[in-house]
């Protein structure tokens, strides 16, 4: 079956994958490379952020990421999930949680963001955003 993905900022929770137990050996900024390298093969990744545990927690870091694709969110968390990746010990990914009492208005992507996702499901130059008028139909 067909997925729809809409030209908006994903907020539903099954395109949102939350990954713990990061090493904090690697700073935020490498933790973000690597995250970004593993999971961009199951799809394309709207954003990668990389935080602090809290200070009552073991050292080290959690991550948040976003999908366009609540099917690539998916295959990422089932290939993922307590597997070794990037570091010496398992990550563990879980989807992100469910909460039907919460409406996010869908918020359109910026011009650059559209161009990435029509590229990336279209292919580069598989598309045009000219409007193009044809003799039979006029706008």
């Amino acid at each position: 079956m067909a997925e729809l993905v809409p030209f908006a900022v994903p907020t539903d929770s099954d395109k949102t994958l939350l990954v713990w137990e990061l090493s904090s050996g690697p700073t935020a900024e490498a933790l973000h490379h690597s995250l970004f390298t593993a999971f961009s093969q199951f799809g394309l990744l709207y954003s990668v952020r990389v935080f602090p545990n809290a200070a009552v927690a073991q050292p080290g870091f959690y991550a948040v990421i976003k999908f366009y694709s609540a099917r690539a969110a998916h295959r990422a968390q089932k290939a993922c999930d307590r597997k070794l990746l990037f570091q010496t010990s398992p990550v563990k990914v879980h989807l992100g949680t469910r909460h039907k009492a919460v409406q996010h208005q869908a918020l359109p992507l910026n011009g650059s963001q559209c161009q990435e996702l029509a590229n990336y499901y279209f292919g580069f130059n598989g598309w045009s955003k000219r409007i193009i008028k044809d003799r039979y139909h006029s706008l």
